[in-house]
C-alpha cells in the first residue's frame, strides 16, 4: 500500500519539449532522496498542456527508468471518460503501480455524475485507483456519501487525495470509511503540504506533494514521523517548513516550484501557455525564501 511522501512530479521542458534525459535525472534524484512514490502527469506536471502522445510517453519513461525502485502512480484524470479511460489503460500496460484521476472539471458533473464516471472507469481498469479531490481547480466537490459509495462499489479504488482543504469533510470520510469498515483498505492522502500534519493526525497515509519536487528527503523524513505517531518531532518539521508550503503558492501551481528547481538547478523554470513565468516580484520573494532554508 502506497504511504508517505509521494512527489507530484513536475515534467520538466526545454524549448517547448518534454526535456526526457531530465525527466529520468529526476527519477533518479527521487530514488536517492528517500521519497516514498511518484506521480507523473498531475497537475503539477502540467498535465493539461501535454499532448496525449507526450503524456503516455512520460509515464512510459517513469515506469521504466524507476525498474520497480520506487513506486509509480499515473496521473491518467480527465473530463472525460473515454479520454480517461484510454490514458489509464495505456498507464496499466506500461506497468503503472497504480493510477490518479482527477474529479472531472470544467464540465460540473453531478455526484451521480462523478459515481457512474468512477465505477466505470474502476471496473474496466482493473488497477489500483487513488481519486484526487481538489474543488478550487475542479469546479466541483466530490461529496464524501459519494467517495465511500465510489469506494464500496470498486475494491480497486484504493484512496483519495483530498484537496478540498477541508478538515470538517476529511474528517467526514474518515468517519464514514470507519462505519462501512473500509479504513484498512481506503486510505486519505493530503493533497496540501500544509495540510499534511493534521489530516495525517487524523489517520492519512501521506501526502501527494508539490515541496518533495525540492526537499524530498525532508518530506519522506517528516511522513515518517508522522506514520510512526512521533507527534512532536512532526510538529516542529511542520512549523519549520511552513514558509515554505506556502511559498509554493505565491503564484498558480507549478509556476514556484519549478522557479524554485530552476535556481537549485534541478531543471529548467519553463512552463507552457497559458502559464508564464513567475512576475519578478514574487521571484524576488520566492529566492529569499530559499536562501533562508539555504537551498539557493
Amino acid at each position: 500500500m502506497f504511504q508517505g511522501s509521494i512527489v507530484a512530479l513536475v515534467t520538466p521542458f526545454k524549448d517547448g519539449k518534454v526535456d526526457e534525459q531530465k525527466l529520468l535525472d529526476l527519477v533518479e534524484f527521487h530514488i536517492a532522496q528517500k521519497t516514498d512514490a511518484i506521480l507523473p502527469c498531475g497537475t503539477t506536471g502540467e498535465s493539461p498542456t501535454l499532448s496525449y502522445e507526450e503524456h503516455n510517453k512520460i509515464i512510459e519513461l517513469v515506469v521504466k527508468h524507476a525498474r520497480g525502485r520506487i513506486p509509480v502512480i499515473g496521473g491518467t484524470g480527465s473530463n472525460s471518460t473515454l479520454e480517461t479511460l484510454l490514458l489509464s489503460e495505456h498507464a496499466k500496460q506500461v506497468g503503472c503501480d497504480a493510477i490518479l484521476l482527477v474529479v472531472p472539471y470544467y464540465n460540473k458533473p453531478s455526484q451521480e455524475g462523478l459515481f457512474q464516471h468512477y465505477v466505470t472507469v474502476a471496473q474496466k481498469i482493473n488497477t489500483p485507483i487513488i481519486l484526487y479531490n481538489i474543488p478550487s481547480r475542479t469546479g466541483v466537490n466530490l461529496e464524501p456519501e459519494t467517495f465511500v459509495r465510489i469506494a464500496k462499489k470498486c475494491k480497486n479504488i484504493i484512496g483519495i487525495k483530498e484537496a478540498s482543504g477541508s478538515i470538517e469533510q476529511i474528517s467526514q470520510i474518515f468517519y464514514r470509511l470507519k462505519e462501512e469498515n473500509l479504513d484498512d483498505r481506503v486510505r486519505i492522502f493530503s493533497g496540501d503540504d500544509s495540510l499534511t500534519y493534521p489530516i495525517m493526525t487524523l489517520g492519512g497515509k501521506g501526502v501527494i506533494s508539490v515541496v518533495a519536487n525540492i526537499i524530498p528527503e525532508k518530506m519522506h523524513n517528516f511522513t515518517q514521523y508522522l506514520l510512526n505517531n512521533k507527534y512532536e518531532e512532526a510538529q516542529k518539521i511542520h512549523y519549520e517548513l511552513y514558509p515554505l508550503f506556502k511559498a509554493m503558492f505565491i503564484e498558480t501551481n507549478p509556476v514556484p516550484v519549478k522557479t524554485a528547481m530552476g535556481m537549485m538547478g534541478l531543471c529548467s523554470s519553463e512552463v507552457r501557455l497559458p502559464l508564464v513565468p513567475m512576475s519578478p516580484q514574487n521571484n524576488q520573494k520566492l529566492a529569499d525564501v530559499l536562501k533562508k532554508y539555504n537551498l539557493i
